[in-house]
């Protein structure tokens, strides 16, 4: 016996049956020029005043409340409003956040436990006398990294919330520990919050987009502040084979500012042997280099979103990106942004007003944090 069909979505005929509604809240709030449905899409015409930010906020707030969401474009020369049915959201299981919470503090334990007998091994065949206990090491190191990025995710979720929009609590993605066949793991791969809901004009896209970077940049100077301070320093005659990388001018200068280097006759080269503390620092800049990529639905590609719409811009940006981790060599991230790139950022709601100007002077010092995040490599 077969099936019946599936019923037709009630939607269009909902926005269809409420045409007079919806057109008496938009009246409220624009001079509407023309007034249509269109594909059983109620879409106006309308010219926008000086508050037509406020007014779309206005507008969305009312119109949530009987099920539905705008959308205003401006598309040859004329501000189009259209109006759509508010999609569903699924309701937040935190016990998710947790269990992946307490297992990835469990692997970066892990992690700053291994830092911590490698950091005093080297120490010891460089003939440095430097004692840390592993259980501190690791602790240190897991409140230190964890920090960074839950500052991080949570600046995100208090935009958002600013901005009335919906989002989760941080999901944190255990990764594997530097242990025999990951050696190169640090127990995460970071932390994600999921937003429900559409930024509802360019300015909301852009603080959720610079929030993390910039309170997780701050969080990662204090860290690595502390972590060079902990970090003992080696003086050598001859560069380390292999091993360890001589200060950089740009990070020597960083170095003579926290911590106090005293000359070793014939030494020509000093190393500093990095904390565990000072490694979050270290992974706190380059996970702040990576959001800020310009592409993507990543915070750099949100921030983008919001200054510029012309798909030629974020082209040039993207490609710029993918340079940037082709010299670094960073090939993994290299494919994730590679996929990123093949969906088009869905922009906000209102994608007519424009940036605010201190959020323009905000882009700069995003920039200056990329700058100076990428200078530690």
């Amino acid at each position: 016996m077969s099936e019946p069909p599936a019923p037709e979505s009630s939607e269009p005929s909902k926005l269809v049956s409420q045409f007079d509604q919806i057109q008496s809240m938009v009246n409220t709030e624009f001079g509407v020029e023309e007034a249509l449905i269109e594909y059983g899409i109620p879409t106006f015409y309308v010219k926008l005043g000086k508050d037509s930010k406020q007014a779309f906020n206005r507008l969305l707030r009312k119109l949530a409340r009987v099920g539905f969401v705008p959308l205003l474009r401006e598309e040859n020369g004329r501000n189009v409003l259209k109006i759509g049915p508010k999609p569903a959201t699924k309701p937040s299981r935190p016990m998710i956040n947790v269990i992946l919470l307490i297992i990835t503090i469990a692997t970066v334990f892990v992690t700053g436990y291994v830092l911590s007998l490698e950091l005093v091994a080297q120490a010891l065949s460089l003939e440095v006398q430097y004692e840390l206990d592993p259980l501190i090491g690791a602790v240190s190191f897991t409140l230190a990294l964890l920090g960074i990025l839950g500052v991080h995710e949570m600046a995100h979720k208090f935009a958002a919330n600013h901005h009335k929009m919906e989002a989760t609590m941080p999901y944190f993605i255990p990764g594997p520990p530097p242990l025999p066949g990951f050696a190169i793991g640090i127990g995460t791969f970071g932390a994600v919050i999921v937003q429900k809901e559409t930024a509802p004009n360019r300015d909301a896209l852009f603080d959720i987009g610079a929030s993390g970077p910039i309170a997780g940049f701050v969080v990662t100077i204090l860290v690595s502040a502390v972590g060079l301070l902990l970090s003992p320093i080696a003086p050598t005659v001859e560069p380390l084979p292999g091993g360890g990388s001589p200060v950089s001018p740009l990070f020597m200068l960083l170095m003579e500012a926290l911590v106090k280097i005293e000359p070793v006759q014939g030494a020509n080269y000093y190393y500093i042997l990095m904390h565990p503390v000072a490694f979050a620092g270290w992974i706190g800049l380059f996970v702040t280099l990576l959001n800020l990529l310009p592409t993507g639905m990543l915070d750099g590609g949100h921030t983008l979103r919001s200054l510029v719409s012309t798909d030629f811009a974020r082209t040039v940006f993207t490609i710029a990106s993918v340079m940037t981790l082709l010299l670094m060599q960073q090939y993994i991230m290299l494919a994730f942004v590679l996929f990123l790139s093949m969906y088009r950022h869905p922009g906000p709601l209102d994608d007519v007003s424009k940036l605010s100007l201190s959020r323009k002077l905000v882009a700069g010092l995003l920039l200056a944090i990329f700058v100076l995040s990428l200078a530690i490599f």
